[in-house]
């Protein structure tokens, strides 16, 4: 039996060759908004550094402005790269977030640094990158949420005070983190658009081994990917190879903004860079025809034992990235109305 899947999107605020951060940023506010009448579960947005092809920095900030601009969809982040941060000053700035849309945030958090090594120790001086070091900064939130943090002093209480909580994610390539989002009782974004071979044993694993907590009593598990849907197969090979391109060139250290198709339709990818692909990238993206789209979206579903599908898409002009989106929605029979105003 097919299984009824919930889409939602994680959104980087790429910006194009010749474009701005601001460009980017408002259409990462209008995808928000379409998502919203979509019928989209949720939308989280990135934190990336010291990377001038994505405006995302800061989700905690862009998040007021997303949740603010839509009515039901939930926001949250994908995430919070941790490590970069007091866990107290997370705490409060979701808790913040959850006084003001209750029942509507996400804290989707991670371990990689969102950039480099360099990047990440000036954002927490302190930081060691250790595992030990992550797990006492998600034992620190869980004490603050909870108001139960304190010290010889006196109780450390995380402000504002809310009555709710927000849900709790772990973003995951590989199995550590999986199984630290069963010990928490956390949910489990499976980032295939990361790691192509993450394994669905993986999913498994997290689901027998989950503890509920206070605020998610059922595992629950999402994958992550790109996604790219067009009107034809002609359209979706073109976007298909500019996100190709994109990511051999990030496989040589260089992040400038997303080219167009015309400028790269005629690149020849290497032999090595063909393998790239084969073997590293490949996995990580679907592309096709909205027909295609679905059937292999729901393979992966299946294969997964998972019902929700985060899509991320990239692509030089923001009427493709739009339109993808739509098309996907589509496929998968979700509420959609169309008003393509962009800002």
């Amino acid at each position: 039996m097919s299984k009824s899947i919930k889409l939602s999107i994680l959104d980087q605020s790429p910006v194009r060759k010749g474009g701005s951060a601001r460009d980017a940023l408002q259409q990462t506010i209008t995808v928000a908004r379409q998502a919203d009448q979509w019928g989209y579960t949720r939308f989280w947005v990135s934190e990336h550094h010291n990377a001038a092809a994505i405006a995302g920095s800061a989700p905690e900030v862009l998040m007021v402005k997303l949740a603010d601009e839509t009515q039901q969809i939930r926001i949250g982040s994908g995430g919070v790269m941790l490590p970069n941060h007091s866990a107290l000053k997370v705490a409060e700035n979701f808790r913040l977030l959850e006084s003001l849309f209750p029942r509507r945030i996400d804290l989707g958090m991670g371990r990689a640094p969102g950039g480099d090594r360099i990047s990440s120790a000036l954002l927490n001086p302190s930081n060691d990158f250790s595992e030990q070091s992550y797990r006492q900064q998600l034992d620190y939130l869980q004490t603050f949420f909870t108001d139960s943090a304190g010290t010889q002093y006196g109780p450390v209480l995380a402000v504002p005070q809310a009555d709710t909580i927000p849900a709790q994610w772990i973003l995951s390539s590989s199995g550590g983190s999986s199984q630290l989002a069963a010990e928490y009782g956390m949910g489990l974004a499976v980032a295939r658009f990361i790691n192509g071979q993450v394994a669905p044993r993986i999913v498994e694993a997290y689901k027998r081994d989950f503890r509920p907590s206070e605020f998610m009593p059922e595992p629950s598990a999402l994958l992550a990917l790109f996604v790219i849907c067009a009107d034809t197969e002609e359209k979706a090979q073109q976007l298909r190879k500019v996100l190709e391109y994109r990511l051999i060139q990030m496989d040589k250290g260089r992040f400038e903004g997303v080219d167009d198709y015309e400028t790269i339709k005629d690149y020849e990818f290497t032999l090595a860079e063909e393998d790239r692909l084969r073997f590293f990238h490949a996995d990580r993206i679907v592309s096709g025809t909205p027909e295609q789209v679905k059937e292999e979206l729901t393979q992966l579903a299946n294969e997964y034992d998972l019902d929700e599908i985060m899509a991320s898409t990239m692509t030089y002009h923001f009427e493709d990235r739009l339109r993808s989106f739509e098309l996907l929605a589509q496929a998968f029979s979700t509420t959609v109305v169309t008003n393509h105003q962009l800002f």
